[in-house]
């Protein structure tokens, strides 16, 4: 309980009293009992308690989300120009008055849920679109009063700012800003824009009536059910569509697999034969060098074919050289005249 509070409180307990008093002395007066200096009592009863309810009367607290408008009969204009900060403050009893308004931040909603907004039952913002569509909007304005300029917000609107200046002002500019964009271009491209513009409207129209914009939200949007079974129906459709191109798509790559794993074993093959090819002419290559090695080593030495002609022989056979006019004689290469037999 502040300063204030405490010295109305007093001043209303020594009313009491006073009048507490004035019923006892009339009492004991009537059973011929009268109080010795009961007026004298009385009198200053009455004397405190016109004080204290002067004191109490001059004596203001404002609480930290508070400001606080003078209302004087004494002032120029009729009100001070400075409004009360926090804290305690001394106006002139029974000539001034103080009205005190909140700083602190404000919602204000308008929704077509009936238990959501200030006002019970649909309170939606109807627009209509560039292109004719009618749309229900939901929006909540999140505001404050500028401290510096609660005077004025006192003399332009006293309590009634929020009903008369934010719900007003924020049907009014979405209605407005609304009509600027096609039925498409608000559910989709453009929403953001729109609210981004819607924001910036609303903090002007509240800027210039003492007011500050903290924040302006989009809720929902609604639309006729005839508009939404047709928008309904184009996204059933879009969906079928991307359903078929993401078919088409994938019959596409398997396509694409097959080849790419023809190809490869095409390659594979390709690389088969080569290598097979390339095998072959090595062992060519080898075969006739070492031909070539061969028939150098008969040119030195012509002896060296016989040796390897008789090596080659099975060991079983036994052999003897007869005349060359035997019967079943193999000729020994290199020796016409001689023949070897089994």
């Amino acid at each position: 309980m502040d300063i204030a509070a405490l010295v109305t409180l007093i001043s209303a307990v020594a009313w009491l009293a006073a009048i507490g008093l004035i019923g006892f002395f009339i009492m004991m007066a009537s059973r011929g009992k009268p109080v010795s200096k009961g007026g004298i009592i009385l009198l200053l009863v009455v004397i405190v308690a016109v004080a204290l309810s002067t004191i109490s009367a001059g004596l203001v607290f404002i609480d930290p989300d508070q400001r606080g408008v003078v209302i004087s009969a004494v002032a120029p204009k009729g009100y001070r120009e400075l409004a009360l900060t926090p804290g305690l403050h001394w106006v002139i009893p029974f000539a001034e008055n103080v009205v005190q308004y909140p700083i602190s931040r404000q919602t204000y909603t308008m929704s077509i849920a009936p238990n959501e907004g200030q006002v019970q039952g649909d309170d939606s913002i109807t627009a209509r679109t560039s292109d004719g569509q009618e749309i229900l909007v939901d929006a909540s304005v999140i505001y404050a009063i500028d401290p510096d300029q609660v005077v004025k917000v006192h003399i332009l609107w006293k309590n009634r700012y929020g009903d008369e200046l934010v719900r007003a002002q924020a049907r009014g500019v979405i209605r407005d800003v609304v009509s600027q964009y096609t039925v498409v271009e608000v559910v989709t491209t453009k929403r953001f824009e729109m609210a981004e513009t819607l924001r910036g409207t609303m903090e002007k129209k509240l800027g210039d009536n003492g007011l500050v914009l903290i924040d302006f939200i989009l809720r929902n949007i609604t639309f006729s059910p005839e508009y939404a079974a047709s928008v309904e129906q184009k996204q059933i459709a879009e969906q079928t569509a991307q359903q078929a191109k993401l078919i088409v798509e994938q019959k596409r790559q398997e396509a694409e697999q097959a080849r790419q794993v023809a190809q490869g074993s095409a390659d594979a093959a390709v690389i088969a034969s080569r290598g097979a090819a390339e095998a072959r002419v090595i062992q060519a290559q080898a075969e006739a060098q070492s031909l070539e090695l061969i028939s150098k080593a008969l040119a030195a030495n012509p002896s060296l074919l016989s040796y390897q002609y008789i090596t080659k022989l099975s060991p079983t056979i036994q052999t003897m050289l007869l005349p060359s006019n035997a019967p079943f004689v193999i000729p020994l290469p290199g020796t016409p005249g001689l023949q070897v037999a089994p």
